[in-house]
């Protein structure tokens, strides 16, 4: 008889052969949080840590690499940047190191990209918010799928996850796909899994792992935070095109909108070029974050979360969580399981009277 790990695994079985994982959880990549620490401890705990590369020039993400491999022997992953100036050379690093996946996030790659990593022998994953996306990035040759819905945090995209597993998953038998945004218990995690999914990726409920090096005041935001609270940023000028970060809502949150003006104000003046405008917005992110995330400061610091912060009530060891979200899919499993047979008992009871 089958039992209820055996159907989990079952759901799973694409997405932990494309990872080499006895869970098909992978960590969101967190920029400043999602290092070898926390990528280490997820990977021993049986899920796919990934490390985020996000500004590290080559040298320090290869520093980061063989960091991380030194705290475990299990497989994980590094995310790249498509937009990083020196992407091939992170890529170089990545096949040098003998990194088996790697993920490219923050823009369509390029085929280039993409055929590099392969010709390294290197597992791709990539993003897609939409379906014709999908299909494409499928036809470069990737080997899995993200779909990542706008309850996440740091960037977003406008579409729900609730949405979008119903937009690809129906349409993507190919390859595994992975669905992130918003997850934060065993029991969604499951009901993506019976949707078609492959896995899930979740960020957020990791922030609080004791493995984590966030502040513990970046930590304490989290754990007082409720879902409504992590809020996406606002665009003030449809000239000035900016990526919608969600995060916590405190001072700097008030004070980007400040900045966009002041930035605006500038391209208006000629004093300042559009794009190098966006750029400085990208710098105001990065720099706010690393505030917030290593020295503390949640009242100027950016505080970056998904909307699953709401379902972060403690700091706890990374292999609790994990162990949490299995025991709570398998228990919806076993009481579902419970009331079949029990219904199937009450057939069996109906013929005997009948007969």
């Amino acid at each position: 008889m089958q039992t209820a790990l055996d159907y989990l695994n079952t759901l799973w079985g694409r997405g932990t052969t494309l990872l080499g994982t006895k869970y098909a959880i992978l960590g969101g990549a967190m920029t400043w949080v999602s290092e070898r620490n926390l990528v280490s401890a997820i990977s021993n705990a049986g899920g796919f840590g990934v490390i985020a590369c996000g500004a590290m020039t080559p040298e320090l993400l290869e520093n980061e690499i063989k960091a991380t491999k030194i705290l475990t022997q299990k497989p994980f992953g590094v995310n790249l940047i498509t937009m990083h100036p020196d992407l091939l050379a992170l890529i170089d690093v990545c096949v040098k190191t003998g990194v088996t996946h790697v993920v490219l996030a923050g823009g369509v790659p390029t085929k280039e990209a993409i055929e590099s990593l392969k010709k390294g022998e290197i597992k791709v994953l990539c993003f897609a918010p939409a379906l014709a996306l999908a299909k494409r990035l499928i036809r470069l040759g990737i080997d899995g799928l993200i779909i990542e819905g706008n309850e996440a945090g740091g960037h977003i995209g406008p579409v729900a996850t609730t949405v979008l597993a119903q937009e690809i998953l129906p349409e993507i038998r190919d390859i595994p796909v992975f669905v992130a945004g918003g997850i934060g218990r065993g029991e969604a995690m499951l009901s993506y899994l019976e949707m078609g999914a492959s896995g899930c990726q979740l960020g957020t409920r990791f922030v609080c792992a004791t493995e984590s090096r966030a502040h513990p005041k970046f930590k304490q935001a989290f754990i007082r935070a409720a879902a409504r609270d992590a809020v996406a940023s606002v665009q003030i000028d449809s000239r000035f095109p900016v990526i919608p970060v969600r995060a916590l809502n405190n001072k700097g949150t008030e004070r980007f909108q400040e900045y966009q003006r002041e930035l605006i104000r500038q391209v208006d003046a000629g004093a300042l070029p559009l794009k190098d405008a966006q750029m400085k917005v990208e710098h105001y992110w990065a720099g706010a974050l690393r505030r917030a995330v290593i020295d503390g400061d949640v009242d100027e610091g950016s505080l970056m979360a998904g909307q699953s912060v709401g379902l972060v009530n403690a700091e706890e060891p990374t292999e609790k969580i994990i162990q949490d979200l299995i025991n709570q899919a398998l228990s919806i499993i076993k009481i579902r399981t419970e009331k079949e047979i029990e219904q199937g008992n009450e057939r069996v009871i109906k013929l005997s009277l009948s007969d």
